[in-house]
């Protein structure tokens, strides 16, 4: 599985839902991206800006995914039933089920001052990824922060069974990540927090946005399992 499509779900994994509003801007780099990435959540729903290409906003409450693909004003929508087929599809990847769900999030004894904050460096890995979290327990209002990120609606989104960890887990506010897939690596950093109220209007599909059909999980999952040479066309 690419890193790009991997770290998506990590991340929705990670997020949702929270109970207010929260922005987060975090510096990314690595594998080929670069640049800024950022979360804005307010009540069950959140939206998360990856490039200026593409816009996710992801509803905790129904589960569904809308990927707004803003350079093409097309709009892409994944039903709570298809994102729990991409679930399993991860969790193929992730290996076996016992080796993934005793995977736990242990603390090195490194530590670290990141942003003029003293963090302890832990690590989380299965055997289709590691990251490594360098947490600070005395972040300036870390506590509400994290437990907004910490009500996971585990109904629709498993972290667990998909092999990644999810907040409740974690002892402090996260101020760096670093996930390590087949080879590449991905290094986001925090660089903002704010609890500012958010605007409706952030969450909302534009209008002139057309939609286009989401293709279907099985046969995708199909593909994968396919020899190169079998999955690609003959001349």
């Amino acid at each position: 599985m690419k890193l790009a499509g991997f770290l998506f779900v990590f991340s929705i994994c990670l997020l949702l839902p929270v109970r207010a509003d929260l922005t987060i801007v975090q510096k990314v780099e690595g594998a080929g991206q670069g640049g800024e990435m950022t979360i804005k959540i307010k009540s069950d729903r959140a939206r998360i800006d990856a490039s200026p290409k593409m816009t996710t906003i992801i509803d905790g409450k129904t589960g569904e995914i809308t990927n707004l693909m803003n350079d093409q004003k097309k709009v892409l929508r994944i039903s709570p039933e298809k994102m729990k087929a991409a679930a399993e599809m991860i969790g193929k990847f992730n290996g076996k089920k016992e080796t993934v769900e005793k995977a736990k999030l242990t603390p090195t004894g490194k530590k670290e001052t990141i942003g003029g904050y003293e963090t302890e460096q832990y690590v989380y890995e299965t055997p289709a990824f590691k990251a490594t979290y360098w947490i600070a327990s005395k972040y300036p209002d870390g506590v509400a922060i994290l437990k907004q990120l910490q009500s996971l609606n585990s109904e629709v989104w498993n972290p667990k069974r998909m092999g990644v960890p999810d907040y409740r887990d974690f002892p402090g506010l996260p101020l760096k990540t670093v996930v390590s897939v087949s080879g590449s690596e991905v290094t986001t950093t925090l660089t903002s927090v704010k609890q500012d109220p958010l605007n409706d209007a952030e969450f909302a599909i534009p209008a002139d946005f057309q939609e286009v059909k989401m293709p279907d999980m099985n046969a995708l999952l199909q593909n994968e399992k396919k020899p190169a040479a079998e999955a690609s066309p003959k001349p």
